[in-house]
């Protein structure tokens, strides 16, 4: 048993891959679950394919292509906020049209500038790639935006949960929305190294979603959220490891397993554990 576990840690590789992962388990959750609450899950998988006209540009100036992921996807999110604010369009609608636009742009430009982008890691992630210096900046991403969920945690809280009351308080919403933006995007491009921009999404939302079923308070919810995404980062980089398969869908799928779980058996909202609560007090 010990052997197997620890024969996949003596290739660098998998270290490195495995400190992202667990790296990208931590984050995804804790700056889902406010994606989550807010009912703007989706934002997450606009975004993520958003960052793709960024990467595009960015690879053929020869700049960091983080930095064009970045800005790509920051400015996505202002697209949609305006979308919303000044027209009749729904916030549905309007994250459609982006998450559609954007990512044919961005097919377009890979096209157009002939970049010899590698579309197959940045969608579905290369754990070969993950080098030590992936590991010091997703390590130094997930620390900047923790920091920040740490320092403005009453304000992110009152404005998740009543945008109005947090206007009428004088809280900057507009500079909220943008650093809540500019996270999810970090929060993408930390990951998108491990399991791609197409699976990202399901790590943003997936075990934020189980924790819900599981407790009630934000806090809570982003703790267990994080243990959650750890696990399934640890578990499912070992079945990519012993079955030979990319290790975005195994994280995904793990992360999936767990959420079926707690919906059978959640102690408050668990389908097979109905029978054993007590029932609510009439008045």
């Amino acid at each position: 048993m010990l052997q197997w576990l620890l024969e996949p840690l003596s290739f660098e590789f998998m270290r490195n891959a495995m400190m992202v992962g667990i790296l990208s388990g931590i984050l995804c959750p804790v700056v889902g679950s406010y994606l989550l609450v807010q009912r703007m899950a989706l934002l997450g998988d606009v975004m993520a394919h958003s960052v793709l006209p960024g990467l595009a540009i960015a690879f053929f100036l020869k700049i960091n292509i983080l930095i064009g992921a970045f800005v790509s996807g920051v400015i996505s999110a202002l697209l949609i906020a305006w979308i919303r604010s000044q027209t009749r369009v729904k916030v549905d609608a309007a994250m459609a049209l982006i998450f559609s636009s954007f990512f044919a742009l961005g097919v377009l430009l890979i096209t157009l500038l002939r970049n010899k982008l590698e579309l197959d890691g940045f969608l579905f992630g290369d754990i070969l790639g993950v080098s030590q210096a992936d590991v010091l900046r997703t390590g130094g991403i997930t620390l900047l935006v923790l920091a920040l969920v740490r320092l403005f945690y009453q304000e992110l809280f009152f404005y998740t949960f009543d945008r109005l009351g947090a206007q009428a308080m004088g809280l900057p919403i507009n500079a909220i929305y943008v650093g809540l933006m500019s996270g999810v995007t970090l929060t993408i491009i930390a990951s998108m190294q491990t399991i791609g921009v197409v699976l990202v999404v399901a790590l943003l939302v997936g075990p934020a979603t189980t924790a819900y079923l599981l407790v009630k308070e934000l806090h809570q919810m982003m703790a267990v959220g994080a243990l959650l995404g750890t696990i399934a980062s640890i578990m499912g980089m070992y079945t990519s490891y012993y079955l030979n398969v990319p290790s975005g869908p195994c994280i995904v799928l793990i992360s999936f397993a767990f959420f079926m779980l707690a919906v059978l058996f959640s102690p408050s909202q668990g389908l097979l554990t109905a029978k054993t609560r007590s029932p609510k007090p009439t008045s």
